[in-house]
C-alpha cells in the first residue's frame, strides 16, 4: 500500500498530504517539501503511514528531506526578516494613511517572497506600498486580504472555555458554522454566549453538531411516553453529552436514562374475560 504523511505549514493551518518517499517520519518532525509557493518547511502532524490506494488523492508531492541544521538556520533568518518587514510595513501603512491592519508577515523558505496578510473592511489600493517594500527588501511582495476568522486563527487567543481557540489549537480546514447548529444544541441565541473572539459563531458548534443530530435520530421525541427502570414517564429533555434523556415520572420526580434503559410503555391488555353463561 502507498504511504502518506500529513503536514502543516503553520499552527492551526490546513493539513496537506505528502508522499514521505521512503522516509520514516514522526509527528513533530520538520521537513522540506515543494508546493505551489515553492520550497517550504513544514511540520509533520501525522507520521508516515500506509493507506489504501483509493484514499490517495493525486497528484501527490514527495517530501524532499528532513530539515537539516542548515535548514533550521535559514528558517530562523526568515523569521527575523519577517519581523523586520512587519515593522516597516506597519510604519508605511500609517504613513500612507491606509485603512488596513497587518495580521502576519511570512518569508517563504527560499527567501524569494514575503507574504503579508492583512485585514480591511473595504478594498485597499496598496500598489504604492508594494513598490516601496519591494525596493526596501529587494524581493517579491505579496499581500493577502483575510477575513475575521483567519485573523483570529493567526493571532490566537483563549475562548470562554479557557482553552486555546479551536482554529489555532486544531489543524485543519475551517468549516462553516450556522445558527441552526446552536439551535440544535439548545444553546441560548445570545451573540455574547455563542460568538468567538472573531465575532462569528464559535467553531466548536460545528464539532459537536453531528453528535446532536445522531443522538436525536436515535432518541424518542420530547413528549414521548417511555418506560424506565424507575417507572413510566415522559421524555422532557435530551442530555446529549451523557447520551441520556431526562424523563419526568410525575409528582416532581425526574430521572436520567440511557437509550438502552428505556422502551415504549406496554399497551394495556384489552382482552376482556367473557361472561359465564348460567
Amino acid at each position: 500500500m502507498p504511504e502518506l504523511t500529513e503536514i502543516v505549514f503553520r499552527d492551526g493551518g490546513k493539513v496537506y498530504s505528502f508522499d514521505p518517499d521512503g522516509l520514516k517520519l514522526d509527528a513533530g518532525d520538520k521537513v522540506i517539501v515543494r508546493t505551489k509557493r515553492g520550497v517550504e518547511m513544514g511540520k509533520v502532524v501525522v507520521g508516515s503511514h500506509e493507506v489504501p490506494e483509493e484514499e490517495v488523492v493525486q497528484p501527490l508531492e514527495k517530501v524532499v528531506r528532513k530539515a537539516t541544521s542548515s535548514d533550521m538556520d535559514s528558517a530562523s533568518r526568515n523569521r527575523k526578516l519577517a519581523a523586520r518587514a512587519a515593522r516597516v510595513c506597519e510604519e508605511r501603512v500609517e504613513e500612507y494613511g491606509l485603512d488596513m491592519r497587518i495580521i502576519s508577515t511570512e518569508v517563504v523558505f527560499d527567501g524569494s517572497k514575503i507574504v503579508i496578510s492583512f485585514f480591511a473592511e473595504e478594498r485597499i489600493d496598496f500598489r504604492k506600498l508594494v513598490e516601496d517594500l519591494a525596493r526596501k527588501f529587494r524581493t517579491r511582495i505579496e499581500f493577502r486580504q483575510i477575513g475575521v476568522r483567519d485573523e483570529a486563527r493567526l493571532i490566537g487567543g483563549h475562548g470562554p472555555c479557557g482553552r486555546k481557540i479551536c482554529c489555532t489549537a486544531f489543524a485543519g480546514d475551517q468549516q462553516p458554522v450556522s445558527i441552526k447548529m446552536a439551535k440544535q444544541q439548545q444553546l441560548p441565541l445570545n451573540p455574547m454566549k455563542i460568538s468567538g473572539l472573531c465575532g462569528r459563531l464559535m467553531c466548536c458548534l460545528k464539532y459537536e453538531h453531528n453528535a446532536y443530530v445522531e443522538f436525536k435520530e436515535k432518541a424518542p421525541a420530547k413528549g414521548t411516553r417511555v418506560n424506565t427502570p424507575r417507572g413510566e414517564g415522559t421524555v422532557v429533555d435530551f442530555l446529549v453529552p451523557k447520551e441520556k434523556v431526562l424523563v419526568d415520572l410525575g409528582e416532581g420526580h425526574q430521572v436520567e436514562a440511557g437509550l438502552d434503559e428505556i422502551e415504549p410503555p406496554k399497551k394495556p391488555d384489552k382482552r376482556g374475560r367473557g361472561r359465564q353463561r348460567g
